[in-house]
């Protein structure tokens, strides 16, 4: 792996953190562009938890990308399913009631 891998892994990592932390929620999607409508709709705290879980596995997995292609097309698939999943949870569970 290069050291660009390694690079990208710190970045999502520290991300993720930020995220975590509650500093980061101008980076979420959408959350930043909502009006106060629809953020109060929004249980942050959950969808930050979700994001930040993405952040994680995104740049575990990341790096493996690089090793082989048919364990890259493996890697690149369980990245997009993950992303998915967040997307619909981000949607009904981060949702306030």
């Amino acid at each position: 792996m290069n050291t660009i891998h390694y690079i990208v892994l710190a970045l999502f990592i520290v991300l993720g953190i930020v995220i975590l932390a509650g500093k980061g929620d101008f980076l979420i999607a959408g959350y930043n562009t909502a009006g106060k409508e629809k953020r109060d709709k929004i249980n942050i705290k959950r969808l930050r938890l979700l994001i930040a879980i993405l952040l994680f596995m995104s740049g575990v997995l990341m790096p493996f990308l690089a090793l082989e292609p048919m364990g890259s097309i493996a890697y690149a698939v369980i990245i997009m399913v993950s992303s998915f999943i967040v997307v619909y949870l981000a949607n009904t569970w981060a949702m306030k009631k």
